[in-house]
């Protein structure tokens, strides 16, 4: 039997990176039976609309303000229709729920959220790479550099690079000369490898791997001005260790050291 979803709420699902077949499972099956989409036109694949049932309504929210999204989900539900709210990679990073929640709420109307692949996940992915390597990088910073969206004081690009460690840059190909110069300024040496992964996942994915001291001119002579990542640390470099979880001298709750 199939899933059944509410109907008297705002589904939110996470579209994932930008292949088709890494939305989830439940994302999946709701799109199957959504009466109306609305969609991040300009940022997922709309391929995935493909899944959809013939007849659905759907929206094209690149165009659209917030009141007229929330207009399209409040007559949606008072209609006895399926809403879904499809974004892209996966709704927790810049996904702006919060705010179309909040004035959903004011409607009395309720929202669930079904988690989707972040493009982050999808670049690691592309490069065949983990962001924590043993005893070289264990933590992994998600973060933008300042545009018409300020940043809180104490989370500049600058002060960030003082850890040194993996980096996951959203939003900020655009500048990618002041990214490197905040970088450099806060103790990433010129010498770091980095990473611009354009498209993440896309059929035409593109991969740029290079050192803070050269990537500018790689990414300009690539002429990628958006809709890409910078994955910045020693993480893409040479130097790595093996776990100890599968080390023989090595014992756990599962297993006892042969060695």
């Amino acid at each position: 039997m199939a899933e059944q979803f509410d109907r008297q709420k705002v589904w939110f699902v996470g579209a994932g990176p930008g292949d088709i077949s890494l939305i989830t499972l439940k994302g999946y099956r709701i799109l199957q039976q959504a009466d109306i989409v609305i969609y991040a036109g300009s940022l997922i694949n709309t391929d995935l609309l493909d899944y959809c049932k013939d007849g659905v309504e759907s929206y094209d929210s690149a165009a659209m303000t917030l009141d007229d999204i929330i207009t399209v989900m409040v007559d949606g539900v008072k209609s006895h229709k399926l809403v879904v709210r499809l974004q892209t990679g996966d709704l927790s990073l810049y996904g702006s729920i919060r705010e179309q929640g909040e004035v959903l709420a004011e409607h009395n109307i309720g929202f669930s959220a079904i988690p989707g692949v972040s493009s982050f996940l999808g670049a690691a992915a592309e490069l065949g790479v983990e962001y924590t390597v043993p005893e070289v990088s264990q933590s992994l910073i998600i973060t933008r550099i300042e545009g018409r969206t300020p940043m809180p004081p104490k989370e500049s690009l600058r002060s960030f690079a003082a850890h040194q460690t993996s980096m996951a840059i959203f939003l900020s190909v655009q500048d990618i000369k002041g990214v490197v110069e905040q970088l450099t300024e806060g103790g990433y040496p010129e010498t770091t490898p980095v990473a611009v992964v354009y498209k993440a996942t896309w059929p035409d994915c593109q991969v740029l791997r290079s050192t803070l001291a050269e990537i500018t001119v790689a990414v300009r002579d690539a002429k990628i001005r958006k809709t890409a990542l910078i994955l910045v640390g020693p993480f893409l470099g040479d130097e790595y260790h093996y776990s100890k979880l599968y080390d023989a001298g090595f014992s756990h709750e599962y297993r006892k050291a042969s060695r």
